[in-house]
Protein backbone atom coordinates (compact mmCIF):
# COMPACT_ATOMS: atom_id res chain seq x y z
CA UNK A 1 0.00 0.00 0.00
CA UNK A 2 0.76 3.81 -0.24
CA UNK A 3 1.66 5.50 3.05
CA UNK A 4 3.40 9.05 3.79
CA UNK A 5 6.92 8.93 5.51
CA UNK A 6 10.35 10.56 6.15
CA UNK A 7 13.66 9.21 6.23
CA UNK A 8 15.08 12.22 7.39
CA UNK A 9 14.79 15.77 9.35
CA UNK A 10 14.29 18.65 7.02
CA UNK A 11 12.15 20.87 5.10
CA UNK A 12 8.44 19.35 3.80
CA UNK A 13 10.37 18.01 0.30
CA UNK A 14 11.82 14.96 2.66
CA UNK A 15 8.29 14.05 2.67
CA UNK A 16 7.33 11.10 0.47
CA UNK A 17 5.40 8.10 -0.28
CA UNK A 18 6.69 4.63 0.31
CA UNK A 19 5.00 1.03 -1.09
CA UNK A 20 5.01 -0.68 2.88
CA UNK A 21 2.98 -3.51 3.97
CA UNK A 22 -0.60 -2.80 5.03
CA UNK A 23 -1.17 -2.92 9.03
CA UNK A 24 -3.70 -4.75 10.19
CA UNK A 25 -6.22 -4.94 12.92
CA UNK A 26 -5.27 -6.98 16.64
CA UNK A 27 -7.14 -6.97 19.77
CA UNK A 28 -9.19 -4.25 20.47
CA UNK A 29 -8.38 -2.32 17.03
CA UNK A 30 -10.18 -1.50 13.67
CA UNK A 31 -8.23 -0.84 10.29
CA UNK A 32 -9.91 1.33 7.50
CA UNK A 33 -9.75 1.86 3.91
CA UNK A 34 -8.38 5.66 4.03
CA UNK A 35 -10.98 7.79 2.04
CA UNK A 36 -9.43 11.03 3.66
CA UNK A 37 -6.62 11.34 6.79
CA UNK A 38 -5.26 14.93 8.33
CA UNK A 39 -2.00 16.78 7.87
CA UNK A 40 -0.56 17.63 11.69
CA UNK A 41 0.73 20.89 12.18
CA UNK A 42 2.82 19.12 15.28
CA UNK A 43 4.33 16.72 12.68
CA UNK A 44 5.46 19.26 10.32
CA UNK A 45 7.59 20.25 13.51
CA UNK A 46 8.44 16.71 14.23
CA UNK A 47 9.47 16.40 10.27
CA UNK A 48 11.39 19.50 10.78
CA UNK A 49 13.86 18.79 13.75
CA UNK A 50 11.96 21.48 15.66
CA UNK A 51 10.97 18.94 17.87
CA UNK A 52 13.59 15.86 18.26
CA UNK A 53 13.72 16.83 22.04
CA UNK A 54 9.93 16.78 22.67
CA UNK A 55 8.98 13.82 20.89
CA UNK A 56 12.38 11.62 19.79
CA UNK A 57 11.49 9.28 16.74
CA UNK A 58 13.01 6.62 14.69
CA UNK A 59 13.10 6.59 10.98
CA UNK A 60 11.54 5.77 8.60
CA UNK A 61 8.47 7.88 10.19
CA UNK A 62 5.32 7.44 9.08
CA UNK A 63 3.34 10.17 9.07
CA UNK A 64 -0.82 10.70 10.00
CA UNK A 65 -2.51 10.38 13.79
CA UNK A 66 -6.14 11.04 12.42
CA UNK A 67 -8.35 9.03 9.82
CA UNK A 68 -11.68 8.55 8.00
CA UNK A 69 -12.61 5.60 5.68
CA UNK A 70 -14.54 2.26 5.85
CA UNK A 71 -13.80 -0.06 8.11
CA UNK A 72 -12.50 -3.62 6.64
CA UNK A 73 -10.85 -5.27 10.09
CA UNK A 74 -12.04 -5.41 13.14
CA UNK A 75 -9.72 -6.85 15.87
CA UNK A 76 -10.43 -9.51 18.68
CA UNK A 77 -12.34 -8.17 20.92
CA UNK A 78 -14.35 -5.16 19.24
CA UNK A 79 -17.85 -4.90 19.32
CA UNK A 80 -20.27 -2.09 18.76
CA UNK A 81 -18.49 -1.68 14.83
CA UNK A 82 -18.71 -3.61 11.90
CA UNK A 83 -16.66 -4.37 8.23
CA UNK A 84 -18.27 -1.60 5.70
CA UNK A 85 -18.84 0.85 8.93
CA UNK A 86 -18.04 4.28 8.11
CA UNK A 87 -15.87 5.87 10.85
CA UNK A 88 -13.12 8.71 11.87
CA UNK A 89 -10.78 7.83 14.57
CA UNK A 90 -7.11 7.93 15.59
CA UNK A 91 -3.95 6.22 15.95
CA UNK A 92 -1.91 5.01 18.52
CA UNK A 93 0.48 8.25 18.98
CA UNK A 94 3.73 5.89 18.74
CA UNK A 95 2.34 3.96 15.83
CA UNK A 96 1.11 6.82 14.06
CA UNK A 97 0.71 6.01 9.79
CA UNK A 98 -2.82 7.32 9.40
CA UNK A 99 -1.57 8.95 5.76
CA UNK A 100 -1.75 6.19 4.01
CA UNK A 101 -4.29 3.80 2.06
CA UNK A 102 -5.07 1.36 4.99
CA UNK A 103 -4.33 2.90 8.87
CA UNK A 104 -4.85 1.07 12.40
CA UNK A 105 -7.28 2.68 14.61
CA UNK A 106 -7.19 2.62 18.39
CA UNK A 107 -10.16 4.63 19.06
CA UNK A 108 -12.57 5.48 16.98
CA UNK A 109 -16.54 6.90 16.53
CA UNK A 110 -19.21 6.98 13.62
CA UNK A 111 -18.65 9.50 10.83
CA UNK A 112 -21.45 11.54 11.58
CA UNK A 113 -23.76 11.76 8.43
CA UNK A 114 -23.49 15.76 8.00
CA UNK A 115 -19.71 15.93 7.59
CA UNK A 116 -17.93 15.63 4.28
CA UNK A 117 -14.87 13.01 4.67
CA UNK A 118 -12.73 15.64 3.99
CA UNK A 119 -14.33 17.12 7.86
CA UNK A 120 -14.36 13.78 9.02
CA UNK A 121 -10.82 12.73 7.87
CA UNK A 122 -9.13 15.70 9.51
CA UNK A 123 -11.30 15.54 12.56
CA UNK A 124 -10.13 13.11 15.17
CA UNK A 125 -7.07 14.71 16.26
CA UNK A 126 -8.06 17.96 16.97
CA UNK A 127 -11.11 17.19 18.47
CA UNK A 128 -9.01 14.97 21.13
CA UNK A 129 -6.63 17.93 21.36
CA UNK A 130 -9.04 20.55 21.87
CA UNK A 131 -10.95 18.05 24.56
CA UNK A 132 -7.75 17.35 26.73
CA UNK A 133 -6.72 21.30 26.56
CA UNK A 134 -10.28 22.29 27.26
CA UNK A 135 -10.63 19.31 30.40
CA UNK A 136 -7.49 20.82 32.18
CA UNK A 137 -8.81 23.94 31.84
CA UNK A 138 -11.90 23.21 33.54
CA UNK A 139 -13.11 25.36 30.86
CA UNK A 140 -17.42 25.77 31.45
CA UNK A 141 -20.19 27.06 31.69
CA UNK A 142 -19.64 30.83 32.69
CA UNK A 143 -16.30 30.84 32.29
CA UNK A 144 -14.43 33.56 29.35
CA UNK A 145 -12.61 31.28 27.45
CA UNK A 146 -9.67 33.10 25.35
CA UNK A 147 -8.38 30.92 22.58
CA UNK A 148 -4.98 32.61 20.98
CA UNK A 149 -4.76 31.16 17.04
CA UNK A 150 -8.71 30.20 16.70
CA UNK A 151 -8.67 30.55 13.20
CA UNK A 152 -6.40 27.34 12.32
CA UNK A 153 -6.74 23.55 12.38
CA UNK A 154 -7.36 22.96 16.83
CA UNK A 155 -8.55 26.79 17.15
CA UNK A 156 -11.34 26.00 15.29
CA UNK A 157 -12.45 23.29 16.98
CA UNK A 158 -11.59 24.99 20.51
CA UNK A 159 -13.94 27.72 19.93
CA UNK A 160 -17.02 25.42 18.78
CA UNK A 161 -16.37 22.85 21.92
CA UNK A 162 -15.68 25.86 24.13
CA UNK A 163 -19.22 27.52 23.12
CA UNK A 164 -21.06 24.14 23.53
CA UNK A 165 -19.90 23.79 26.94
CA UNK A 166 -21.64 27.32 27.65
CA UNK A 167 -18.09 29.50 27.73
CA UNK A 168 -18.04 33.28 26.08
CA UNK A 169 -15.32 33.13 23.89
CA UNK A 170 -13.44 35.50 22.75
CA UNK A 171 -10.88 34.16 19.52
CA UNK A 172 -7.70 35.78 18.26
CA UNK A 173 -6.95 35.70 14.48
CA UNK A 174 -6.06 37.65 11.42
CA UNK A 175 -8.57 40.54 10.58
CA UNK A 176 -9.47 38.52 7.49
CA UNK A 177 -10.94 35.95 9.58
CA UNK A 178 -12.75 37.72 12.32
CA UNK A 179 -16.05 36.83 10.41
CA UNK A 180 -15.12 33.05 9.88
CA UNK A 181 -14.77 33.32 13.74
CA UNK A 182 -17.74 34.87 14.32
CA UNK A 183 -19.49 32.10 12.87
CA UNK A 184 -18.21 30.04 14.49
CA UNK A 185 -19.49 31.67 18.09
CA UNK A 186 -16.17 33.71 18.91
CA UNK A 187 -15.98 37.40 19.48
CA UNK A 188 -13.02 38.18 17.27
CA UNK A 189 -9.90 40.25 17.82
CA UNK A 190 -6.19 40.46 16.42
CA UNK A 191 -3.29 38.85 18.20
CA UNK A 192 -0.29 40.73 18.35
CA UNK A 193 0.97 44.16 20.07
CA UNK A 194 -2.08 45.39 22.76
CA UNK A 195 -3.47 42.07 22.86
CA UNK A 196 -3.96 42.58 26.32
CA UNK A 197 -5.72 45.66 26.19
CA UNK A 198 -7.83 44.45 23.23
CA UNK A 199 -8.77 41.51 25.46
CA UNK A 200 -9.52 43.35 28.41
CA UNK A 201 -11.69 45.73 26.68
CA UNK A 202 -13.67 42.85 25.47
CA UNK A 203 -13.57 40.98 28.49
CA UNK A 204 -13.80 43.32 31.70
CA UNK A 205 -14.90 41.16 34.37
CA UNK A 206 -11.69 39.21 33.34
CA UNK A 207 -10.57 36.12 31.00
CA UNK A 208 -11.03 32.42 33.16
CA UNK A 209 -8.44 30.12 31.16
CA UNK A 210 -6.40 30.68 27.69
CA UNK A 211 -5.95 28.03 25.39
CA UNK A 212 -2.84 29.27 23.20
CA UNK A 213 -2.71 27.33 19.88
CA UNK A 214 -0.34 29.93 18.44
CA UNK A 215 2.58 30.05 20.56
CA UNK A 216 5.15 33.23 20.84
CA UNK A 217 2.47 35.10 22.73
CA UNK A 218 2.70 33.55 27.11
CA UNK A 219 3.72 36.80 28.38
CA UNK A 220 0.74 38.44 27.50
CA UNK A 221 -1.48 35.54 28.02
CA UNK A 222 -0.25 35.26 31.28
CA UNK A 223 -0.75 38.68 32.23
CA UNK A 224 -4.76 38.32 30.44
CA UNK A 225 -4.95 35.05 32.83
CA UNK A 226 -3.74 37.06 35.99
CA UNK A 227 -0.97 34.02 36.06
CA UNK A 228 -0.52 30.75 34.62
CA UNK A 229 -2.41 27.95 36.27
CA UNK A 230 -5.58 28.39 33.85
CA UNK A 231 -2.72 28.88 30.47
CA UNK A 232 -1.97 25.77 28.28
CA UNK A 233 -0.54 25.75 25.34
CA UNK A 234 -0.11 23.33 22.80
CA UNK A 235 2.30 25.20 20.54
CA UNK A 236 4.89 27.24 22.57
CA UNK A 237 8.07 25.23 23.53
CA UNK A 238 9.54 27.99 25.98
CA UNK A 239 6.40 26.91 28.02
CA UNK A 240 8.35 25.74 30.96
CA UNK A 241 10.37 28.28 31.52
CA UNK A 242 6.91 30.83 31.47
CA UNK A 243 5.88 28.22 34.38
CA UNK A 244 2.94 26.85 32.22
CA UNK A 245 1.65 23.72 30.73
CA UNK A 246 2.47 21.89 27.29
CA UNK A 247 0.03 19.95 26.81
CA UNK A 248 0.63 16.95 24.52
CA UNK A 249 -0.53 13.35 23.92
CA UNK A 250 2.56 11.75 22.96
CA UNK A 251 4.26 8.93 23.50
CA UNK A 252 1.36 6.68 24.36
CA UNK A 253 1.84 3.01 25.18
CA UNK A 254 -0.19 -0.18 23.01
CA UNK A 255 -3.20 0.64 24.57
CA UNK A 256 -3.09 4.86 23.35
CA UNK A 257 -2.65 5.69 27.10
CA UNK A 258 -0.74 9.03 27.62
CA UNK A 259 2.53 7.99 29.59
CA UNK A 260 5.10 10.08 30.54
CA UNK A 261 5.28 12.88 33.27
CA UNK A 262 4.30 15.62 30.85
CA UNK A 263 1.77 13.95 28.83
CA UNK A 264 -1.79 14.24 29.53
CA UNK A 265 -4.00 11.27 29.02
CA UNK A 266 -5.96 11.18 25.68
CA UNK A 267 -9.48 12.66 25.51
CA UNK A 268 -10.77 9.99 23.65
CA UNK A 269 -14.28 10.48 24.88
CA UNK A 270 -14.34 13.61 22.62
CA UNK A 271 -15.08 11.62 19.73
CA UNK A 272 -18.14 10.51 20.73
CA UNK A 273 -19.13 14.85 22.16
CA UNK A 274 -18.02 15.40 18.33
CA UNK A 275 -20.54 13.08 16.79
CA UNK A 276 -23.21 14.36 19.16
CA UNK A 277 -22.79 17.58 18.53
CA UNK A 278 -22.40 17.31 14.82
CA UNK A 279 -25.73 15.47 14.60
CA UNK A 280 -27.41 18.79 16.06
CA UNK A 281 -25.13 20.74 13.51
CA UNK A 282 -23.43 22.46 16.40
CA UNK A 283 -19.79 21.14 15.02
CA UNK A 284 -17.94 21.43 12.03
CA UNK A 285 -14.78 20.77 10.72
CA UNK A 286 -13.12 23.57 8.98
CA UNK A 287 -11.06 22.36 6.07
CA UNK A 288 -8.37 24.65 4.57
CA UNK A 289 -7.76 22.71 1.60
CA UNK A 290 -7.43 18.90 0.67
CA UNK A 291 -4.36 17.82 -0.97
CA UNK A 292 -4.13 14.10 -3.22
CA UNK A 293 -2.09 11.58 -1.06
CA UNK A 294 0.43 12.01 -3.22
CA UNK A 295 1.25 15.73 -2.58
CA UNK A 296 1.44 15.43 0.97
CA UNK A 297 4.65 17.44 0.50
CA UNK A 298 2.87 20.04 -0.26
CA UNK A 299 0.36 19.95 2.27
CA UNK A 300 3.26 19.89 4.86
CA UNK A 301 4.49 23.53 3.22
CA UNK A 302 1.10 24.75 3.42
CA UNK A 303 0.86 23.98 7.19
CA UNK A 304 3.99 25.23 8.17
CA UNK A 305 2.71 28.91 7.09
CA UNK A 306 0.29 29.00 9.68
CA UNK A 307 -1.99 30.74 7.79
CA UNK A 308 -4.12 27.86 7.18
CA UNK A 309 -7.82 28.39 8.02
CA UNK A 310 -8.64 24.71 9.63
CA UNK A 311 -7.57 21.58 9.13
CA UNK A 312 -5.37 20.48 6.40
CA UNK A 313 -6.35 16.87 4.81
CA UNK A 314 -4.92 14.17 2.29
CA UNK A 315 -7.72 12.87 0.10
CA UNK A 316 -7.49 8.36 -0.84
Amino acid sequence: MRAVQFTEYGPPGVVHIADVAAPHAGPGRIRIAVRASGVSPGETKIRSGAWRDLVPITFPYRTGFDAAGVVDEVGDGVTGVGVGDEVFGMTTTTARGANADHAVLAAWAPKPAGWSWEEAGGAAGAVETATRVLDRLAAGAGDTVLVQGAAGAVGTVAVQLAVARGAAVIGTASERNHDFLRSLGAVPTTYGTGLVERVRALAPAGVDAVFDCAGGALPDLIAIAGGTARVVTIADLDAAAHGVHMSHGAPSDDTGAAVGASADPLAVHGLAIAVALADEGRLRVPVAAAFPLAEAAAAHELSEGRHARGKIVLMH
